[in-house]
């Protein structure tokens, strides 16, 4: 479909501001933002209202508490709540409220642990989940089986999305709930600060990850919104993975830390592996275009930028 106006829930975190940054760059489209203190998304009726009130054609739901191994296995209950909360209310008024078509943006952890690789779409509930991550990953399910039924049910036109691993500008650094990306990155470069001889690392460094620049995945949603529409889920990814040894080693190459890296194997690895089979994203007409190295570079530039506001 072709849509003149847009509402990105979630548009100051990493994604959701990647999606606004993209669809800025479209001029015939109208777009709607609230913050937190402006509309509680949470709140279905006053979502309801909201969205009756200014008639997107399109609501894209990157609006999601997230967060690393630690945060995730400390707070599972904030996971499975605030997450469950969130994509109820922001799907069920996006159909009272008659919005054409929703994008609920889900995750790759949805996949069982030990799926195979790389991992196709309907591996999705055919064995045990990654239990570092399970309540996260079991309310992104319950969204996707939420638009499924609306789009059975009703006939909404209610898509369902798997990004892999994201990460680039906007980025949460906090090392207590980042993702492995921006923990490393910010890591060495204190480090390097410091002039520190090494580096800890969190696990063995042997799991396999897959990783996708935010303005990547911002463009595979505008091209889905037009050109997908059925309510099978569909995975986002380049189609490429590293180890996380590998990630530590290019994070502290592009930030310049000359020191040495510990692996700490009491802290847990989480998946084996984690590669998404894009094929069915890619028989569509589209593929990622940043290289992993381009990417981190252009995140730590913005790091390195926020650092001085």
């Amino acid at each position: 479909m072709r849509f003149r106006s847009v509402f990105v829930a979630g548009h100051r975190g990493l994604v959701g501001s990647a999606i606004l940054r993209n669809l800025e760059r479209k001029s015939d489209v109208e777009l709607f933002t609230r913050t937190r203190q402006e509309l509680d998304l949470r709140d279905q009726a006053a979502v309801e209202r909201f969205l009756r009130s200014a008639q997107p054609e399109v609501v894209v739901i990157a609006a999601a508490k997230v967060g690393g191994i630690h945060a995730n296995y400390q707070f599972p209950v904030e996971f499975l709540l605030e997450n469950l909360e969130i994509q109820n209310s922001l799907i069920a008024a996006s159909f009272v409220a008659g919005v054409k078509k929703v994008l609920f943006l889900g995750s790759s952890c949805i996949y069982p642990r030990l799926a195979p690789q790389p991992i196709r779409e309907d591996a999705l509930l055919t064995g045990p989940l990654e239990v570092t991550n399970e309540p996260y990953a079991l309310a992104k399910i319950a969204g996707i089986k939420l638009c499924q039924a609306y789009a059975r049910q009703h006939g909404a036109n209610f898509v369902s999305v798997m990004p892999t691993n994201i990460y680039g500008p906007n980025d949460n650094f906090d090392l207590q709930n980042s993702h492995v990306l921006a923990a490393l990155l910010r890591k060495a470069h204190e480090a390097k600060v410091a002039a520190k001889p090494s580096m800890v690392v969190w696990g063995t460094g042997s799991p396999r990850r897959e990783f996708l620049y935010s303005d990547d995945l911002a463009d595979a949603v505008g091209f889905l919104i037009e050109h997908y529409d059925s309510p099978e889920i569909i995975n986002v990814g380049c189609g490429s993975d590293v180890t996380i040894r590998e990630l530590a080693e290019l994070v502290c190459e592009v930030v310049g830390f000359k020191g040495m890296l510990e692996f700490d194997s009491a802290k847990p690895d989480g998946t084996p592996r984690k590669l998404l089979d894009v094929s069915k994203l890619t028989k569509l007409g589209w593929q990622a275009k940043t290289p992993l190295r381009q990417g981190i570079e252009s995140m730590y530039e913005w790091f390195l930028n926020q650092q001085k506001v």
